[in-house]
């Protein structure tokens, strides 16, 4: 099964007692067996990940047998983990060895960075974490873009996205939760920046629309965001360690902009505090309704 079949499928497996039928991207789920979304906090990466899973059905419910899975963190800065401007690359390695353990057949990392790529993939330890546990880890190659429509895009109509990402059979997104001195904070929706092509400089000017046009095509399966280690200023590239805050927790969910809502906790703010997320759910990119949702709380010990 495809990732943009699975995400329509997959989302009727969340509704339990729905009075509307669920219509992605137009329509909200009701009631949900599992939980819409998941925070857990007070463990290891791997712990985190592992409780993440047992409440949303397991790594299998969302990788299948033989699929191709992407896992998209953010790779983007020469940075080593403690200064938390790139994601856990712990909490990667978990997420490899999950896939594997569900039956995915090739595992890659990738993304496009700031830095320069190599001391990035080397100083964020995620190329070594993610290799010990099988997953092919290669730099972006400016040949592999191509161009997407954009059917619902008010300012972008077209946009060059990475092959790779786009032919996977599934998508893990797993951003790192920092701040972000452009659009406040960085989370899941903006973490998919870097498998976009082009001018990326270009989106910064009416930043909420282009990249909420962009995301609109390119939606991940599932959205697992590393608060481990938050860095709430100066971001986001960071570098003081000082500016990092050791929280040890974990979102996730099969819809971005309700990790990304449920994110803003973490930086004491609020939807309307942040342009892109509250832009995202106006135009109806969340699946689930944010008022509403399903939320599981663990606090592990």
């Amino acid at each position: 099964m495809k990732r943009r079949q699975f995400i329509k499928t997959s989302a009727l497996g969340f509704v339990a007692t729905a009075t509307v039928p669920f219509i992605y991207h137009k329509e909200i789920a009701a009631q949900s067996v599992n939980p819409q979304a998941v925070w857990i906090e007070n463990g290891t990466p791997a712990q985190l990940l592992q409780s993440a899973m047992q409440e949303l059905g397991g790594m299998s419910s969302f990788i299948s047998r033989g699929d191709v899975v992407v896992i998209k963190p953010n790779i983007g800065w020469d940075r080593a983990p403690e200064h938390a401007a790139d994601t856990n690359p712990e909490l990667i390695k978990e997420i490899v060895k999950a896939c594997y353990s569900a039956g995915a057949k090739t595992v890659k990392v990738f993304d496009r960075t700031c830095n320069n790529p190599l001391r990035c993939y080397l100083n964020s330890k995620i190329e070594e974490m993610a290799k010990q546990a099988g997953a092919e880890v290669s730099q972006i190659r400016k040949n592999r873009f191509t161009d997407i429509k954009i059917k619902n895009g008010e300012i972008i109509k077209e946009w060059p996205i990475y092959r790779d990402y786009l032919e996977a059979d599934k998508v893990i997104n797993v951003p790192i939760a920092k701040h972000h001195s452009l659009c406040r904070v960085t989370l899941g929706m903006k973490n998919l920046m870097g498998v976009m092509g082009g001018n990326r400089g270009s989106i910064h000017s009416d930043f909420d629309i282009k990249l909420n046009d962009i995301n609109s095509e390119i939606m991940p399966t599932l959205t697992i965001l590393d608060a481990y280690r938050v860095l709430m200023d100066n971001g986001p590239v960071g570098g003081d360690l000082s500016d990092v805050q050791l929280r040890k927790t974990l979102i996730a969910s099969t819809c971005t902009v309700s990790v990304d809502y449920l994110a803003l906790e973490l930086f004491g703010l609020q939807l309307d505090d942040v342009s892109h997320i509250k832009k995202a759910a106006e135009r109806g990119l969340n699946r689930f309704d944010l008022q509403k949702l399903n939320i599981k709380r663990i606090k592990l010990s």
